[in-house]
């Protein structure tokens, strides 16, 4: 039984309020369905890029659009009432200059009804960033690995295995919590880095395979709700829906192929005529 819907949302200032606090639950979410049984436990629901691989079985992000984040954001906001909404901005929309981007962001936010947007990238994007807020547009940092960077990475790899690289991401976390940004995604992080990163910013950190050592998590639903054959190491599988769902349909046939579903006048109510 999922928990009553509490009446109001979270804000922006107050999940950023909760840097060093209460850590923040967050989950991926496209649909109403899933918004709706998520959205009581949770502080924020991400409307993510990564909805390229997961619905659409696309190898990565970089082929989301902008009307598919739209469309699949809106749902998610329609069936929520407590968590923040924040919807990633796809590959391609804003890293041209703080104008696209700025328009991208404001169509979006417009669209959905979504509270804030998330995008990619440190130093090269805190102007950016600044940009969008001082026009009114929540923004949340992702550092670390960005996945719309996976042909430059070479693939997604874990960040800062070695100390040699800990400057570059530390310095792409510092420039987005100064750019403005109200929480920072710091993605496949080892964790002395991720610990690291967490006490120099400001704002919080929201970890997803960054450890413990975050103010958060974030998960994808489908990763944890064991519904994707392949997940990364770190998560955990907090339930094995595929295997519940395959005995619903196999269950399913069987009453359809025997003919043992009820009859018509057994499920529908009585006319009152």
């Amino acid at each position: 039984m999922s928990a009553q819907k509490p009446a109001r949302r979270v804000t922006v200032p107050e999940l950023r309020a909760r840097k060093g606090g209460e850590p923040i639950v967050s989950l991926t979410a496209y649909d109403v369905a899933t918004a709706r049984i998520a959205d009581p436990h949770c502080d924020m629901l991400l409307v993510g890029d990564s909805i390229g691989m997961v619905l659409y079985g696309m190898d990565s992000t970089l082929a989301v659009t902008l009307e598919m984040m739209a469309a699949h954001g809106g749902a998610v906001v329609r069936g929520s009432s407590h968590a923040l909404v924040a919807i990633d901005m796809p590959f391609g929309t804003y890293e041209q200059s703080p104008e696209q981007a700025f328009e991208s962001a404001a169509w979006l936010m417009a669209q959905t009804g979504a509270q804030a947007v998330k995008l990619e990238g440190g130093v090269a994007m805190a102007q950016t960033i600044n940009f969008l807020i001082r026009r009114g547009i929540p923004v949340i940092g992702h550092v670390g690995l960005t996945p719309q960077a996976v042909n430059v990475m070479g693939g997604f790899k874990v960040q800062g295995k070695e100390r040699a690289g800990w400057p570059a991401i530390e310095a792409d976390a510092e420039a987005v919590s100064d750019a403005g940004a109200f929480s920072i995604v710091v993605e496949g992080v080892a964790e002395p880095l991720a610990r690291r990163i967490t006490q120099q910013v400001g704002v919080p950190t929201i970890g997803i395979g960054a450890s413990a050592g975050c103010d958060g998590q974030i998960l994808v639903t489908e990763d944890m709700l064991g519904l994707n054959p392949r997940v990364p190491k770190f998560v955990r599988r907090f339930g094995e829906l595929e295997q519940a769902m395959d005995a619903a349909f196999a269950e399913y046939a069987r009453t359809v192929k025997e003919r043992s579903f009820p009859a018509e006048e057994e499920t529908y109510p009585a006319s009152d005529d």
